[in-house]
């Protein structure tokens, strides 16, 4: 029996709600994209990319050695962003009552983000090259329900099942690949590992961390994000559905006018 207050009132779960992750995917977001936008910018104008041996790239570091580890304290914190945008949308996944226009958002949002990402992170209107984690993440969605349309198909083949997720997964990875997305591959990766083990949050979490650090050993920091994941009580909070997805473009359209204010606006990123 569930425990009720003398005022016939459920008591608060302990733990942090769903819109507090959301809060703190913001803020370690932010951070992360101030690193890249505006510190790398900075880096680079003051010679990064024309660093050619041990003795140039050693006057560099002389010249410019804190600005070099402040971008790396704040990518770091960053890392934690990506694991938290993939369990928020295993979240919403499983409990959306329209999975199509739960689709239709993220794919609106990665059509509204790609100017300013493209802007932030490359200094131009449309770089095919390299495409918003909207992209990656609709991709993610997109393996989601078809791994559980499979799934609930009780009288196919365990083999049949098997080899068509294994489809469905690769057929997400490579269109994350070929749009050159955010995460590319392992991305979509990263969520398919967390969505198999969802009913085992910090353990779906975990892995997902791990996929991304076998990806790159500089995403180790992701998990820290176990912390606030064991904390999360599985409430919904504030309804902040809205800022959580508008803030991606605009805080990086934000800080691209920041660098441009900066004179830094025309740099040539990476």
């Amino acid at each position: 029996m569930e425990n009720v207050s003398t005022t016939g009132i459920m008591p608060k779960k302990k733990g942090i709600t769903g819109s507090t992750i959301k809060l703190i995917a913001i803020i370690v977001m932010f951070i992360d994209h101030t690193g890249a936008i505006i510190l790398e910018r900075m880096m680079i104008s003051e010679g990064l990319g024309s660093i050619m041996d041990v003795s140039s790239a050693a006057y560099f570091m002389q010249q410019n050695m804190a600005l070099y580890v402040a971008d790396i304290v704040l990518r770091l914190v960053g890392r934690l962003g990506f694991p938290i945008f993939c369990f928020l949308l295993i979240e919403g996944f499983e409990h959306t009552h329209d999975i199509k226009k739960y689709a239709s958002r993220l794919f609106l949002f990665a059509l509204i983000s790609e100017i300013p990402f493209d802007l932030g992170f490359k200094g131009t209107f449309f770089y095919w090259g390299y495409q918003n984690v909207f992209f990656t993440l609709l991709f993610g969605l997109l393996v989601m329900i078809g791994l559980r349309f499979i799934g609930e198909k009780a009288d196919w083949n365990k083999v049949l099942k098997a080899i068509l997720s294994v489809l469905v997964l690769v057929a997400g990875m490579g269109a994350a690949v070929f749009m050159q997305t955010d995460y590319s591959a392992f991305g979509v990766l990263t969520i398919a590992v967390m969505y198999f083990f969802r009913n085992r949050k910090t353990l779906s979490a975990g892995l997902g961390c791990t996929t991304l650090t076998v990806m790159s050993v500089t995403e180790i920091t992701a998990f820290l994000v176990l912390i606030p994941i064991h904390k999360y009580n599985g409430e919904r909070g504030w309804n902040i559905k809205w800022l959580f997805y508008a803030f991606y473009p605009v805080h990086i359209l934000l800080l691209y006018l920041v660098a441009c204010a900066l004179g830094l606006g025309q740099v040539a990123m990476f």
